[in-house]
């Protein structure tokens, strides 16, 4: 499978968002997506994850209750719908896939799509 997130953009402290990663196929129920993200000179982190038909969502503590991730399966895609955006929110964000349901290892997952700029400026 192929992933590809969009969605990213320039945009102001206190504002919304959603980016969307969208696969070349549809998602099977051993599917897990995960979103990371990477900031200039910091290591990739983990984000948010979702497993097939969003019977499992878990969340990284740093953006608990401002982010939220879904799946539209009949579109292929899944979204981080992301709130009062901060400027430690910046980074490039990835999507990627596993079948390891819960997991917030990189190396877990495969699929690693191109990444999108998010820029939230203060």
């Amino acid at each position: 499978v192929q992933l590809q997130a969009s969605g990213g953009g320039l945009v102001q402290a206190g504002d919304s968002l959603r980016l969307s990663c969208t696969a070349s196929r549809r998602f099977y129920t051993s599917d897990t997506v995960g979103w990371f993200r990477q900031a200039p000179g910091k290591e990739r982190e983990f984000v948010a994850g979702i497993r097939w038909a969003g019977s499992n969502k878990y969340y990284d503590d740093s953006i608990k209750g401002r982010f939220t991730i879904s799946m539209e399966n009949a579109k292929h895609t899944v979204y981080l719908d992301m709130n009062s955006l901060q400027p430690e929110d910046t980074a490039v964000y990835y999507c990627a896939r596993s079948t390891q349901s819960g997991s917030r290892w990189g190396p877990d997952f495969d699929s690693w799509g191109r990444g999108t700029q998010l820029t939230v400026s203060s």
